[in-house]
């Protein structure tokens, strides 16, 4: 059975992937998932390996992917049984299992916003192996705010998560510029090698306070069907099954802000400015050159 080809959300956490992917995902030919994360290793006993103590939580994407989609509901037991499925796949190819899952969802094609992908260029190149003819949106926030976004969850977690910190200093400063721009580098890289057809880049910002222009535009670019009723489905991302946090075991799978608060609403968002002290920075350096670069090449001031 021939699947559609996915759409892959390429961006930084905390860059409006979660509710875009979302939103997307509500069209009634798409299949928004929460972060399956698969591709970050070549077979899924590599990345169930990969994926314990503090990095289990990026598991749980899968896990309530496979509740949802073979027990039809997400419950303690239903992700029990998730683990089992995967138990008996460990001698798969994370793109074998990618494939049973857009099987399972075909017709409609599936939205896929897991950032970690963007943390190598190998992981990149792994996507394109497995789906040659997949679709790419890549999707920018301005760094300041994207910055101080990530900073307000858990104290820099993530950043640090990312080894997103300058060891120029003395303690080491977390600064989550640094993950910005190698991930930007990094999708920037790989984007070079897929056709101009298959690839989208938007600002979230402008994308956000102005959704009907740039969904419509998505949905003629992936050949969606398109019409105000369709639209107005798509301004409930809170619909989605997996808009809310999960069960014991499996709770996130998704940005927890997103998680605990999934509508979309309506806002011009403000444009940020790159000159200047970062918040997060207590020596009160900016950003730095190749950033402040890459952010205007964006659009950004």
């Amino acid at each position: 059975m021939s699947v559609p080809p996915p759409l892959f959300i390429l961006g930084s956490p905390r860059s409006f992937t979660s509710l875009i992917c979302a939103m997307l995902g509500q069209h009634p030919e798409a299949y928004g998932m929460p972060e399956l994360n698969l591709f970050i290793t070549e077979t899924l006993e590599q990345l169930s390996e990969r994926m314990k103590g503090m990095r289990q939580f990026q598991m749980h994407g899968l896990l309530r992917t496979v509740a949802q989609l073979y027990a039809g509901e997400q419950t303690i037991a239903s992700v029990e049984m998730a683990r089992r499925w995967i138990l008996t796949r460990m001698n798969k190819t994370t793109g074998e299992v990618y494939v049973e899952l857009c099987r399972k969802v075909a017709p409609l094609r599936i939205v896929d916003k897991s950032p970690a992908y963007s943390t190598k260029l190998e992981i990149l190149n792994r996507m394109r192996e497995n789906f040659p003819n997949a679709y790419y949106l890549h999707l920018i926030r301005h760094p300041r705010t994207q910055g101080k976004s990530i900073m307000n969850i858990a104290d820099g977690l993530m950043a640090i998560l990312a080894n997103s910190i300058d060891y120029s200093t003395d303690p080491p400063t977390v600064d989550p510029q640094l993950s910005w721009y190698k991930m930007q580098c990094n999708i920037l890289e790989f984007l070079s090698t897929i056709p101009p057809q298959r690839q989208m880049c938007l600002r979230g910002e402008e994308m956000l306070s102005n959704p009907r222009l740039y969904f419509e535009k998505i949905c003629n670019w992936l050949n969606l069907s398109w019409d105000d009723s369709i639209y107005e489905i798509m301004l409930h991302p809170e619909n989605s099954p997996y808009a809310c946090l999960g069960p014991y075991g499996a709770q996130l799978g998704n940005d927890p802000n997103f998680l605990k608060s999934p509508g979309y609403r309506a806002s011009t968002i403000k444009p940020s400015h790159l000159e200047g002290p970062l918040p997060w920075r207590p020596d009160n350096k900016g950003f730095m050159p190749e950033v402040i670069k890459m952010a205007r090449e964006f659009g950004y001031e």
